[in-house]
């Protein structure tokens, strides 16, 4: 860092994770460690940090070091300006980037994963799904989406193992197109995701890229590990090896 500091420890959620994350990524080679707290926990839980305070406090001072992947984003802002922001876990445009913005409206006094249901449940009702265009390197796909999901990592919306196989490190984006759901595929599928047993899926299709392109008729939210700076069109970037976090 500016002031020569070697580790950056980081108290907080995927929120603030993301905040410093945006500050260091591409400027400043130090090391990050994460003492988890908040509501959402996917970043932690997509790195197997540990939840005990004490547990957490020893890895972040000494733990192994993990050098991971980022993404860079290229999207519109809420102002209507192009704007560019990272994130360290998982991306997503289309409904969940509503969910992400009700449940972080709301009060989480039940925890992350209740009010992420209920959020979804609650975005569900009212959404209406319109046709999205997509590439992921080579690959283009045009369809009515739910969602599509960049995932660095595996977890996302309060425990949802959304991309079960994600690595952090392997130099590649999961990405999950979700096709055009009912309310019995919703209700049926949302409890496996929890445990990533959602699929192989008939309505959905996962893909691999390091550069992923999403755009759409009507602006789409978006989510950044939970964080909503504005709406598609979006440009994801993987950027390898860009942030060394200690882990246990």
């Amino acid at each position: 860092m500016a002031d020569g500091a070697e580790l950056l420890v980081v108290v907080g959620g995927d929120g603030s994770v993301n905040e410093v994350v945006n500050g260091i990524a591409g400027r400043d080679e130090a090391e990050i460690g994460v003492i988890a707290r908040g509501t959402g926990w996917d970043f932690a839980r997509s790195l197997t940090l540990p939840h005990s305070l004490d547990e957490a406090i020893a890895v972040a001072l000494n733990g192994h070091i993990r050098t991971i992947d980022l993404g860079r984003v290229t999207y519109r802002a809420w102002s209507g300006d192009e704007a560019q922001a990272w994130f360290a876990n998982v991306a997503s445009t289309g409904m969940s980037g509503a969910i992400a913005q009700r449940a972080n409206d709301t009060s989480k006094a039940l925890g992350g994963k209740v009010s992420y249901v209920w959020a979804t449940l609650g975005v569900f009702a009212r959404w209406s799904n319109s046709e999205v265009a997509v590439t992921v390197d080579a690959e283009s796909r045009r369809a009515r989406l739910h969602d599509v999901v960049v995932a660095n990592g595996p977890y996302f919306g309060g425990g949802m193992k959304i991309c079960p196989d994600a690595e952090v490190d392997d130099g590649l984006f999961d990405v999950l197109l979700i096709g055009d759901l009912t309310k019995r595929d919703l209700l049926v599928t949302l409890p496996k995701t929890f445990r990533g047993r959602h699929l192989p899926h008939p309505k959905a299709e996962l893909l691999h890229g390091t550069v992923v392109t999403v755009d759409a008729p009507e602006p789409l939210p978006l989510q950044l590990d939970g964080e909503q700076p504005g709406t598609t069109p979006a440009r994801f970037e993987l950027v390898p090896r860009a942030l060394r976090l200690r882990v246990p």
